[in-house]
């Protein structure tokens, strides 16, 4: 959705079910005609598009590109982000770690990854950037205990990457369109925060990647930099930073500091409980979160204890098993729950990490695409179970309505801000 030329918001096609071209082409038309006539009736509706490996293979085939682009045409939709995280089989089944294979350290994932960016620039309007957001390179409990491993992880893996910006690079030259991949940090991946971030970008991806790009494209040094700050950025999911238990407006800062730009912002929020003393209260607090212990997703858990101590379990149900620490203090669960509600049954989340975002944008617009990124429907607990495109609306009906607030504060500061000014002289 295209609001008041600012912002690009959608969500994440990754809701629906579908590994093939033809599943979520299907679910395509299912849903979005009906979603866009209620949300954005006049104007152009954005879609933050799912494929998985196969689909963009098949997607490429034939003519089927340029009839998915003609009937996105009819439609009055348009695509500006693609999710590049999962590569294959993301419903109905058993996912867990397996969606960070293939990682970064493969030339499957960079040979999928630079796939997507040739569909997108077939799909992207013109003067519009788009981006792909994609794995923290891989996942670390992978390499526990394994230093040299983990040092090769990180060689190669920023290889591949270097390639698919010199792909990208050669993708702007032939369209003038700008195409950045964007790294999703999350619990327990090779990069889940915003330090670990600022040091592979400081420490690994610069100098190697410079390196790189000075011998293969003939770049001076600085403009080699240039090159991949502008086609490796970060997406930022909210969720995932919450699960950090970093404050928005420092990430922001500190990544902006390094020269880092974030190229989208998923809208998520996680599951968050404040831990109860006494033996009996937690115990009525783990059977509160136990539907939510469900077999599909990965659901880490990250601890706050009573000194501000942070302690990871890699899933929900190892957690559980821990509830009764009495230093615990407070869970995050990772558990992309509904964003227009703060609380289920007893349970709280961290939608008001989502406000701070969407408030931060109001003072500085650091990217243009908001992508609402609910996609565990499927796997609620049955009483926050809702119908599909009901659940969509709702979701994106909040964000607008967030994001209109926000802005009337943040309007409402400047005005403040100037009379005091003018009061002063």
């Amino acid at each position: 959705m295209l609001l008041n030329q600012a912002y690009h918001l959608s969500y994440c096609t990754n809701i629906h079910p579908g590994e093939t071209w033809q599943e979520i082409f299907d679910n395509l038309v299912r849903y979005l005609p009906g979603i866009k006539k209620t949300l954005s009736p006049e104007k152009p509706f954005g879609i933050g598009l799912r494929l998985s490996d196969v689909a963009s293979q098949e997607l490429l085939e034939q003519n089927k590109l340029q009839q998915f682009r003609k009937w996105l045409d009819d439609i009055g939709l348009y695509v500006f982000t693609l999710n590049g995280f999962p590569y294959g089989g993301f419903h109905r089944q058993v996912v867990k770690d397996a969606v960070h294979q293939p990682d970064w350290t493969t030339t499957e994932r960079a040979a999928y990854t630079i796939r997507l960016a040739t569909i997108l620039a077939a799909l992207l309007p013109e003067s519009m950037a788009g981006g792909i957001s994609t794995s923290p390179l891989s996942y670390k409990p992978w390499y526990t205990g394994k230093p040299d491993q983990l040092e090769q992880v990180f060689y190669t893996s920023t290889a591949h990457l270097v390639q698919v910006i010199q792909a990208l690079q050669s993708i702007k030259e032939a369209t003038g369109k700008t195409i950045h991949i964007d790294l999703e940090p999350e619990p327990d991946g090779l990069l889940e925060n915003t330090g670990e971030v600022i040091r592979y970008f400081q420490d690994r991806l610069l100098p190697q990647g410079i390196k790189t790009l000075m011998a293969s494209s003939n770049l001076e040094e600085t403009e080699a930099r240039e090159v991949i700050l502008e086609h490796l950025q970060l997406c930022y999911d909210v969720c995932h930073f919450a699960l950090a238990y970093e404050e928005p407006v420092t990430a922001f800062a500190r990544l902006k500091a390094a020269g880092i730009k974030i190229g989208k912002i998923q809208l998520s929020a996680a599951l968050k409980v404040q831990l109860p003393p006494g033996t009996a209260a937690r115990k009525a607090v783990a059977e509160t979160l136990a539907p939510f212990a469900e077999s599909t997703y990965l659901h880490q858990v990250v601890e706050r204890s009573i000194n501000g101590q942070l302690i990871h379990y890699t899933d929900l149900p190892l957690a559980l098993q821990h509830i009764q620490k009495p230093e615990a203090r407070e869970w995050r669960t990772h558990f992309h729950v509904p964003l227009f509600t703060a609380s289920y049954n007893k349970l709280l989340s961290t939608q008001d990490d989502i406000v701070k975002v969407l408030a931060l944008l109001q003072q500085d617009q650091i990217t243009q695409h908001l992508e609402v990124e609910t996609y565990t429907w499927e796997v609620l607990p049955e009483g926050l179970k809702k119908d599909v495109s009901e659940s969509i609306q709702r979701e994106l009906d909040w964000v607008i309505h967030t994001l209109n607030q926000t802005h009337h504060a943040e309007n409402g500061r400047i005005e403040r801000s100037r009379a005091h000014a003018v009061t002063d002289r």
